[in-house]
């Protein structure tokens, strides 16, 4: 089977899945799409990397690389390699002294311990194939419901709305806050409104 390569192109949080949020992988050659639902404790993981968020303390997946570096151990690359009933398989492609090895992983925390090594995505062809939508088809997929795998129910999505009258300073001191309470999910929005008015 041939890999293609994907990118990440966008974490939103799902409009049909409670507490779900709907990661989406491009393919970098190409105009098809895979859409992932994950759950939300994932989606602050892998935001929290791509955002150059620094926690107060390590998340489970910088746990994992502190332990990979330890061990001089590199995180090649994540394959997507199967799709079944709605269920996506990934693995980890390791490399420690010219040794490589696959490691059997969710596809959500395969790519929250990819992105802290930049390690490239990767999905088989008929995965995408038979997976991948276009961008015209990516208003139907909320309702179709594609999931990574069972996943338990997260807490509602913070409202912001209340945040439009506050000042940049206030919403930079409830980034602070918010940091500083592990809520990565509402640093992640507070810095995007902040952001907007920057």
């Amino acid at each position: 089977m041939q890999k293609v390569r994907l990118e990440i192109s966008g974490i939103a949080y799902s409009q049909t899945q409670s507490g779900s949020y709907v990661l989406t992988l491009s393919e970098a050659a190409g105009k098809r799409k895979l859409p992932i639902v994950i759950g939300g404790f994932e989606a602050q993981a892998i935001a929290v990397e791509l955002e150059k968020m620094i926690p107060n303390r390590p998340l489970t997946h910088d746990l994992i690389k502190s332990f990979c570096i330890t061990y001089d151990v590199i995180i090649k690359e994540v394959l997507i390699y199967k799709f079944v009933e709605g269920v996506f398989y990934s693995k980890l492609i390791c490399e420690k002294d010219g040794t490589i090895s696959e490691i059997d992983s969710r596809t959500s925390d395969a790519i929250a311990v990819g992105v802290r090594f930049n390690s490239p995505i990767f999905t088989l062809s008929n995965v995408l194939e038979e997976a991948g939508i276009t961008s015209d088809q990516e208003d139907a997929f909320e309702s179709d419901s594609i999931y990574e795998e069972e996943e338990d129910v997260f807490k509602e999505e913070p409202e912001l709305s209340s945040l439009v009258n506050d000042s940049i300073q206030d919403l930079e001191k409830q980034l602070q806050e918010a940091l500083e309470n592990e809520n990565y999910e509402l640093a992640s929005k507070l810095r995007d409104e902040i952001k907007k008015r920057s």
